[in-house]
């Protein structure tokens, strides 16, 4: 059988990351009732895992091109994703919309729609995910996907959960995922 050092593997990984961007434009829309009327009300503080998902990506080195509150509407989820695929960013991420209520529609209404999932990327996150808070972690259907030449992510509108994707699965990555949908 054959063994590769592990130094040797490191090596590949470093040179697949090579040339990878360093900055990428991102969108952020949060899907949810309650955040939705709270922003229309006026009240500060609406939304904790949108502004976190903002500020993470900013301190990154990113630009957040747009920042959105969005109803728990089947319509209103795919005008944002649709006005998005005619945008220049390279990704979107959307929070909430992706546990088990009637109401979570986010998954049904933005999977179909892609060319490729990203399977890895919500096995990964349920597991970690797990690692903290048990169980409850499969209740979730986070998951991630490419449609021409951009990646979208869909993860749990908690702001934990935002936290814990976006800092060790999506920010280590995206340069490198970038940099593979655009060949």
């Amino acid at each position: 059988m054959f063994k590769v050092a592990e130094n040797e593997t490191l090596s590949v990984v470093k040179a697949h990351k090579k040339d990878a961007p360093k900055h990428v434009k991102v969108w952020v829309i949060v899907v949810s009732d309650s955040k939705y009327e709270m922003k229309v009300k006026g009240l500060e503080n609406a939304d904790l895992s949108g502004s976190l998902i903002t500020k993470l990506f900013v301190e990154s080195g990113h630009s957040v091109e747009k920042y959105e509150i969005v109803p728990d509407s089947g319509k209103l989820i795919e005008e944002q994703f649709e006005t998005f695929l005619r945008s220049s960013a390279d990704l979107i991420v959307f929070s909430g919309g992706t546990g088990i209520s009637k109401r979570d529609i986010t998954v049904e209404t933005i999977k179909p729609k892609l060319g490729k999932i990203l399977e890895g990327f919500g096995e990964l996150f349920r597991y970690l995910s797990y690692k903290e808070i048990g169980a409850a972690a499969f209740l979730s259907r986070a998951f991630s996907g490419v449609i021409d030449r951009k990646i979208v992510f869909c993860l749990p509108g908690s702001p934990n959960a935002v936290k814990l994707a976006v800092e060790k699965l999506i920010l280590p990555e995206i340069g490198h995922v970038v940099k593979i949908v655009r060949r």
